[in-house]
């Protein structure tokens, strides 16, 4: 089980000032804003141990084996990270917008999209967007374009004017757009709902991504004929590509609740879960105590699915990247990504040392279930297993 944090950062990368986040530590940051973070059982598998977290205590009879990963890819975003877990190296960021999208990627998609214009094309908060735009929209029944220091293309639209299925349509379409030199990371679609003032957005996002470039973790897993099960934004991070069942989440306890229920049900293979809130949530809204209260009910949720763990199976929780909510910016941090391992087979109290790629994850699965070896990542299997 590879159970993703989304945002969840322990730490500034060495570069991370080129990208305007030094002093980045989601996690850290977050403890000393809200006054300390009570997380015992992550506490129990070592994760004071990765980096002092006030709240959390480092200790020396962790049931699991820690470390933090650097992220060999340039960006930092969901998409990039992600695939960085799965092996697949990324040496380009993918393309931003901080002053919004060309003029003739705009003509384009209100041309093959048939609409008569957009509102907005520019950076902006999700939830500030709409509300600056929202009235305008219902009245115009223009679709909000609006875009990030992350790689997207985000369409706003209100549920009762545009229904969903002609906003996934566009989304579509932008996605046909958005190849080569605009080839964004991700195509979001962002339904809301209310009245001007109250406008809120709805569970009904949907994301597409590029397809992978290249073979990845999930397809080493599946081409052997093993299940592999994602929970979550998983699937659409990954274009649906080498997944045998996805089950969709909208929040953090519908992924843990999916991910229950898989465990009961699946064979062996790879099981690929995606906890969203600390990102879509909290993050990207400066939220420490939110951010903060989503970290416990996570930690309250993980004792379960730890006891459902088979004899051979391993756990494994990480990030993606960061989203540190006490700084001014509202975007991704770069940040290195934690790592737990845990499981009945699992040494218990082992430092891992800090690991050059988030692929090592990713190269560590395919160690486990003995499948193809993927082109990026040092796997530490050998490390972890008391009996390997």
């Amino acid at each position: 089980m590879l159970l993703v944090l989304d945002g969840v950062g322990v730490g500034a990368l060495p570069d991370a000032a080129e990208y305007g986040d030094e002093g980045s530590n989601s996690l850290a940051n977050t403890a000393t804003a809200v006054g300390g973070l009570t997380l015992p059982f992550l506490e129990s598998l070592g994760l004071g141990n990765i980096v002092p977290i006030l709240g959390v205590a480092a200790t020396s009879s962790a049931r699991g084996c820690w470390s933090k990963m650097s992220e060999m890819s340039r960006g930092k975003d969901s998409v990039v990270g992600h695939w960085e877990l799965a092996g697949i190296y990324s040496p380009r960021p993918q393309p931003v917008y901080p002053r919004g999208f060309p003029p003739n990627i705009i003509q384009e998609f209100v041309r093959v999209s048939g609409i008569g214009g957009v509102l907005g094309n520019k950076p902006a908060s999700g939830t500030v967007i709409i509300e600056e735009l929202g009235g305008e929209h219902v009245r115009t029944r223009w679709p909000i374009v609006y875009t990030s220091a992350d790689s997207v293309f985000q369409i706003a639209a209100h549920e009762e004017i545009v229904p969903l299925p002609t906003l996934y349509r566009w989304c579509e379409l932008a996605r046909r757009l958005l190849r080569g030199e605009h080839a964004v990371g991700r195509v979001i679609a962002r339904p809301f709902t209310g009245q001007p003032g109250s406008f809120r957005r709805t569970a009904n996002r949907h994301d597409w991504a590029l397809p992978p470039p290249h073979p990845n973790l999930l397809d080493s897993v599946g081409r052997a004929g093993l299940e592999v099960v994602a929970v979550g934004k998983i699937n659409d991070l990954f274009s649906g590509e080498g997944i045998t069942k996805a089950i969709p989440a909208h929040d953090n306890t519908e992924a843990l609740d999916g991910a229950e229920q898989a465990i009961r049900t699946m064979g062996t293979g790879l099981l690929f879960v995606n906890c969203i809130e600390f990102d879509q949530v909290f993050g990207h809204r400066n939220d420490a105590a939110g951010y903060a209260r989503a970290l416990a009910r996570v930690d309250e949720r993980l004792p379960v699915l730890f006891e459902l763990l088979a004899e051979d199976d391993v756990l494994m929780i990480v990030g993606d990247h960061g989203v540190d909510p006490t700084t001014p910016s509202t975007d991704h941090s770069r940040e290195f990504s934690p790592l737990l391992v845990a499981g009945p087979r699992v040494y218990r109290g082992r430092s891992l040392g800090v690991r050059s790629s988030f692929a090592d994850a990713g190269q560590t699965v395919t160690q486990l279930l003995k499948t193809a070896p993927l082109a990026l990542g040092r796997g530490f299997a050998a490390e972890i297993l008391t009996d390997a």
